[in-house]
């Protein structure tokens, strides 16, 4: 039996976020009103919350020697993540995203990489998948995140897909390699659109050729749950005041697998998961408005049994 319900592969990262009057032109500077340092990366969000939902969790990342000793390092072990297995590189920072915000709610987006460059010379961890009872892979390298698929489908494990914000790195031939070696694909509208089209298949056809289950999420609409030969199930969104709504995609990955896994039907998770998903975004940053499962549950039930 495995001892880990949930391993988790991809980024870690440091968070600046920042509110400004307005982007700043070329060769000139713009006010900064607002900044705050936050705790993210698609694979560090979905192990916190999935670890908050019950699972017993293991997060693979490649952080930098500012993530020792960190407070980020010091609340992933308060939340119960194992960390064992986090990829250090000593002579780099750990990858970092600088998010800029205007007053009309205008974004504007820089990563830095840094550690994450250390996936395409580390070995697969094979130990730490074969202790898990399924893996997730987020953000991060897509030669490294294949590899891990991989060998992870080869041995009997649930593999769960989300490129995310990282689509754009992978081939027509990654996409092939990694549709091919899980059984859950997440993504939001757009990012499933371009994989259809890269991919020149429709959803029928992607759960024919790999994934049995497509999680499509929809923003402010819900989501859409594809399943083979089966019909679409909607997911009503709960109606709440967003303060950040880009932790609603990995938040709602981590409370669905957390449901999954315990063998719930899909429409029970994608609930559960969206329920979840309402209170993150009331708050800024994925990590800061965590429910307990007893909240959710009930909220669940309130809005979906009515």
């Amino acid at each position: 039996m495995s001892e880990i319900d949930l391993l988790v592969i991809g980024h870690t990262c440091f968070d600046y976020i920042m509110q400004v009057k307005e982007f700043s032109k070329v060769n000139t500077s713009a006010l900064v009103t607002n900044l705050e340092q936050l705790h993210g990366g698609a694979a560090g969000n979905v192990a916190v919350i999935a670890s908050k939902m019950g699972l017993d969790v293991d997060l693979i990342s490649c952080v930098g020697k500012d993530f020792i000793g960190s407070k980020y390092e010091s609340q992933l072990i308060d939340d119960g993540v194992n960390i064992a297995n986090m990829i250090v590189a000593d002579n780099l920072n750990t990858p970092t995203a600088f998010v800029l915000t205007n007053p009309e709610d205008q974004q504007m987006f820089y990563f830095y990489w840094g550690a994450a460059k250390k996936y395409s010379t580390t070995p697969i961890n094979e130990a730490a998948i074969l202790d898990a009872e399924a893996m997730h892979i987020a953000t991060g390298d897509p030669e490294y995140n294949i590899k891990c698929a991989k060998f992870a489908y080869a041995n009997d494990k649930l593999v769960s897909f989300d490129p995310g914000q990282d689509l754009t790195l992978y081939t027509t031939q990654n996409l092939h390699d990694m549709l091919q070696n899980c059984n859950i694909l997440f993504g939001n509208e757009h990012e499933i659109e371009c994989i259809c089209d890269l991919l020149e298949m429709n959803i029928d056809e992607i759960l024919d050729y790999g994934p049995g289950i497509i999680v499509k999420s929809l923003g402010s609409n819900g989501s859409e749950i594809y399943q083979e030969r089966e019909d679409p199930i909607h997911i009503d969104a709960l109606t709440v005041k967003a303060e950040d709504p880009t932790g609603a995609g990995d938040s709602y990955r981590a409370a669905f697998l957390s449901q999954y896994l315990r063998g719930n039907d899909v429409k029970m998770c994608g609930e559960f998961a969206s329920t979840v998903a309402s209170y993150i975004v009331q708050a800024q940053g994925t990590q800061t408005n965590i429910p307990t499962q007893d909240q959710v549950l009930e909220k669940m039930n309130d809005f979906y049994n009515d």
